[in-house]
């Protein structure tokens, strides 16, 4: 193994890769309905590799985590904000559940086989996959007036208890929120996130990338006119609630201006657009249908507006469609309305409110004319805009520098908690000035899988090796306490979400629990399960919580134990 070792020391970042390239391919692999999943199968493969001795540049992983934790924030910010109030009730109290749990746990578990405070501390840190722990408790320690000596044999035990222990805190919590948690609920995570997001668009059918109706609710069809002198307004008017629109006449082999005084006469060729049910209506007053006429083909346009204009504020969409001159809105089809990533069903009450995003349909020279009217056209973009996204990982980690002492307790969000929301203000910032800012889906996508499933491999190939050659040490008493604190807690409180708090969606209440044990390779297989984002709410406002609740139980450790 001394070549690999050699390998690794020139290029750790093979290491690296070739962690994250085996780890994902043994994710894949299933054994009967288990399956461990890219990141807990980096993870383990990370800490085989360290066997052969790795140093990675701790940079490394507090650069992924930060890119990871920012993203998540970004993606899920505007409806995290939309979720504040009495609806997080269940998470503040989810989280706090988990932290007295735990500490509960640590405590009884140290006095059982008379662990020191270091090593209580360390497997607290651990065993609930929170570093910030290490900190506290050391810092906790310095203050006990223990001999200097004393002192920093404590301290090395706490790095020893984390290090033995880390590894499967990680995987453990990936079992009880991917694995556990679907069987007591009875459900899995894909099918209630599915249920989630139908819940929260109101029952609207929204289609995935790739995906297209069969039969379109806005369409085009020609036909040959039979009636005798009827104008185009006339026509576009025969149902008022359901317009359509004459976009092109063909009479002869010329193809005339369209007006709405116009007269149509028989034969005339006609291009009549609408919603579907109006423009199959229309045949029967017009005449046949035909096919391929030359000279009447027209590309019409969909595009997404944000809406500017304080006219349209407040007012529903009934009082927007009356009140909206004709000739404004001629030609143009509303196909969707969306407010901070959320899809608002189009009904004749629906309030329309400066921000929203409309999704119009119709020719170029009518969707242009609009989009001026209403607000700004939203320029599709395969660009991330560098400057707000290095402004909100500065402004974050920034946050995460700020301590606030209660006592001698110091409080601090730490670059994960800062990054997370710095994220979240930012991502709601964004939906409300879209102008601005852009990070396209696959790019946030790619931020999250590369950087939680990168930081996790670091951390495997940075403890492994010590946390392997402690078990040999110490013996198993250690790892034995430390799978107790990683499980227990989780279960009680699973439990108490599932019977008490009543969470009944698998995907929220997976998002959640993994939230409040800050289980961020837990919380990336529940993303991973999910497919869409309906876990990360519930996760952000308790994994906020849990940094601050998991990181005071450094100091109440040392003082219990």
């Amino acid at each position: 193994m001394e070549w690999l070792h050699d390998l690794f020391k020139k290029s750790p970042e093979i290491a690296l890769f070739l962690s994250l390239a085996v780890g994902y391919y043994i994710g894949k692999i299933k054994f009967g309905k288990f399956q461990l999943g890219g990141v807990a199968g980096s993870l383990l493969v990370a800490v085989l590799v360290s066997q052969v001795g790795v140093q990675v540049d701790p940079g490394v992983k507090a650069v992924l985590f930060a890119l990871f934790i920012y993203a998540v924030g970004y993606e899920s910010g505007p409806q995290f904000f939309n979720s504040l109030g009495k609806q997080s009730i269940r998470e503040i109290i989810l989280a706090a559940i988990l932290a007295i749990t735990g500490l509960a746990t640590v405590v009884v578990m140290a006095r059982l086989f008379g662990l020191d405070k270091g090593l209580a501390a360390g497997i607290a840190a651990g065993g609930l996959t929170q570093s910030a722990i290490i900190g506290t408790a050391g810092d906790a320690i310095t203050k006990l007036g223990l001999g200097a000596a004393e002192v920093a044999r404590l301290q090395g035990n706490v790095a020893v208890g984390y290090a033995v222990t880390y590894v499967f805190g990680s995987f453990g919590a990936i079992i009880v929120c991917v694995n556990i948690l679907p069987k007591l609920m009875g459900r899995t995570i894909r099918e209630d996130a599915i249920k989630a997001e139908t819940a929260l668009q109101a029952g609207i059918k929204v289609l995935g990338p790739e995906q297209h109706a069969a039969l379109p609710e806005l369409v085009g069809r020609l036909y040959q006119v039979t009636q005798g002198k009827i104008s185009v307004d006339e026509v576009e008017n025969l149902d008022p609630e359901t317009a359509i629109t004459i976009e092109r006449v063909k009479r002869g082999n010329q193809v005339i201006e369209v007006n709405p005084q116009l007269l149509l006469l028989p034969d005339d060729i006609v291009l009549v657009v609408g919603r579907r049910e109006a423009v199959v209506s229309t045949s029967g007053f017009l005449g046949k249908e035909v096919y391929a006429v030359e000279g009447m083909e027209l590309t019409m346009q969909h595009r997404e507006v944000v809406l500017t204009n304080k006219e349209f504020h407040n007012k529903n969409v009934v009082e927007i469609r009356t009140q909206t001159a004709g000739k404004v809105r001629h030609g143009i089809y509303v196909v969707q309305l969306s407010r901070m990533g959320q899809v608002l069903p189009m009904q004749p009450e629906t309030i329309v409110q400066v921000g929203d995003v409309v999704s119009i349909y119709g020719a170029e020279q009518d969707v242009k004319r609009v989009a001026d009217i209403v607000g700004y056209v939203l320029v599709p973009t395969a660009k991330t805009d560098f400057v707000y996204l290095g402004a909100g990982l500065v402004v974050g980690l920034l946050a995460g520098l700020l301590v606030a002492k209660v006592g001698s307790i110091p409080l601090t969000l730490g670059s994960g908690g800062g990054a997370l929301l710095s994220g979240l203000l930012f991502g709601w910032f964004r939906s409300k000035h879209q102008s601005f800012g852009a990070m396209p889906v696959a790019a946030v996508q790619i931020l999250k899988d590369l950087g939680l499933a990168g930081f996790v491999v670091v951390v495997g190939l940075s403890s492994g090796l010590q946390a392997v050659q402690t078990v040999k040490q110490q013996g198993f008493t250690i790892f034995g306490v430390g799978m107790v604190v990683t499980i227990l807690p989780m279960i009680l409180t699973m439990l108490i979400g599932r019977y008490v708090l009543r969470y009944d969606n698998t995907a929220i209440f997976a998002g959640a629990l993994s939230g409040s044990r800050s289980a961020n390779p837990a919380f990336g297989e529940v993303l991973d399960k999910a497919e869409n984002s309906i876990p990360t709410v519930p996760f952000a406002i308790t994994y906020a919580l849990a940094n601050v609740f998991l990181t005071l139980l450094g100091p109440l450790v040392v003082a219990l134990v």
